[in-house]
């Protein structure tokens, strides 16, 4: 690998705001923030809208909205019919 081309990789904190949950893993973003961690050491950190503790895919609080019932009106066009 040619040196001085490639960005820092190092531990960093990410911190989903919504679910106020943190987790650490190793990244190259670059970030001004920095937060202590239980284990003593201070970690770049980054906040983040989404994490997968608080998307609702992972969750399971995802919903279906529909409120025009285009769903029903192709299962009533093109769904499979019942015996």
């Amino acid at each position: 690998m040619r040196q001085g081309i490639h960005p820092e990789y190092r531990p960093v904190v990410f911190r989903d705001r919504a679910a106020d949950v943190a987790f650490v893993t190793r990244s190259a973003v670059v970030t001004d923030r920095t937060v202590e961690w239980p284990d003593g050491r201070t970690y770049p950190l980054v906040d983040v809208d989404v994490s997968a503790a608080s998307h609702p895919f992972y969750t399971g609080r995802g919903r279906i909205l529909d409120a025009t019932g285009a769903v029903e009106r192709f299962n009533r066009r093109y769904g499979r019919k019942t015996r």
